[in-house]
């Protein structure tokens, strides 16, 4: 049986990817950042989050998998990605189809507002 959880910027999976197809699966787990491309990643900033996901899911390690814990996991990582972006670690795509701002309006580097929100 396919479980997910799915917010703004994170979908995970209990599937496993084949040949661009997700196969149900009871002991892997699928991890889609940023589907909407709503931000900027660098190679890095990704490898990061995959990280952060990979260290919830080892503290999830003989839990029940279910719903519930995947969405756990998956609001954990709309915070790390949050905080991502607050570091300037990635950034709006500004290039994106849809510019809702999810996580707080955009910096605007200039002298005079260095570091403020506009």
């Amino acid at each position: 049986m396919l479980l997910k959880s799915t917010t703004r910027h994170i979908r995970i999976f209990t599937a496993e990817v084949k040949n661009n197809e997700l196969i149900p699966s009871e002991t892997v787990l699928a991890l889609d950042i940023d589907p909407d491309k709503e931000f900027n990643w660098t190679e890095e900033a990704r490898q990061k989050v995959q990280r952060q996901f990979d260290a919830l899911v080892e503290a999830y390690n003989g839990e029940d998998l279910t719903e519930y814990n995947l969405r756990r996991i998956g609001s954990d990582l709309e915070h790390f990605i949050r905080d991502l972006l607050q570091q300037g670690q990635i950034s709006y795509n500004l290039q994106g189809r849809v510019l809702n701002y999810s996580m707080g309006l955009p910096r605007i580097d200039t002298e005079a507002g260095r570091g403020q929100y506009h």
